[in-house]
């Protein structure tokens, strides 16, 4: 069943038009991903999800259309959003970063700080640290868990990889799984890295020039050999 299900949706800035008619669900439980090189609409699209460019189309959350609802709306409806320009408030500490996600689940503050901690040990031991002396991958852990202590259902991520190592993405990886499997959330990621993609997630949709231009389950994209070859790079 689909959770998210978005129907011909067109994004603008201004008279500029972003996205173009795309067609994207996202079933409960799922991890899906949305690729496409910097500037195809990936971030654009999330930031619609989340009410904050104008859209024509439809956007269904959980049954209900969320078009023209508002952020906080969106947010207390289930939806959290780790933006890969993390908006994190570098002075604060990691803690106060994270209480800042609090304020939709307050019942529930201790239980999910204790879910982000177990996520992320690093963030335990480091919670009285400004953000901004942490590190890309470290910053990373911030965003996500503050959009997990907003106590989502479904859970956004914009770009978690950008510019981390490897080895960082893999914890990256491992934890967005914990999520899913653990703590039952459904997760869409946006990603320039299509490897990272194909080892994270169970669907892929293509992004280009704010249009979906191929999309299917990872085994179905991986034994394409035309679409290995355009989207993935070459592959053993």
């Amino acid at each position: 069943m689909a959770l998210l299900k978005l129907a011909n949706l067109s994004a603008f800035y201004g008279k500029a038009q972003a996205l173009h008619g795309v067609d994207i669900e996202v079933n409960e439980g799922e991890i899906v991903a949305v690729i496409g090189a910097n500037g195809a609409g990936k971030s654009t699209m999330l930031d619609s999800i989340m009410g904050l460019t104008n859209t024509t189309g439809s956007m269904v959350y959980a049954g209900q259309e969320i078009s023209q609802k508002s952020s906080a709306d969106i947010v207390n409806a289930g939806i959290g959003y780790g933006s890969e320009r993390f908006n994190l408030f570098p002075y604060l500490s990691v803690y106060d970063n994270l209480m800042v996600g609090a304020y939709t689940a307050r019942d529930t503050i201790e239980s999910n700080l204790q879910q982000v901690y177990a996520l992320f040990p690093r963030l335990a031991e480091r919670r009285t640290q400004e953000t901004s002396n942490m590190s890309g991958g470290e910053r990373q852990m911030v965003s996500l868990g503050r959009a997990m202590m907003t106590n989502p259902r479904l859970l956004m991520v914009d770009e978690p990889t950008i510019g981390l190592a490897p080895k960082l993405c893999a914890e990256i990886a491992a934890a967005l799984r914990r999520m899913r499997d653990e703590y039952g959330l459904t997760i869409l990621i946006t990603e320039q890295n299509a490897q990272f993609a194909l080892t994270l997630a169970e669907r892929i949709y293509v992004l280009e020039s704010g249009k979906v231009m191929v999309s299917g389950t990872v085994d179905e994209l991986r034994h394409d050999a035309k679409l290995t070859q355009a989207y993935f790079g070459h592959q053993d």
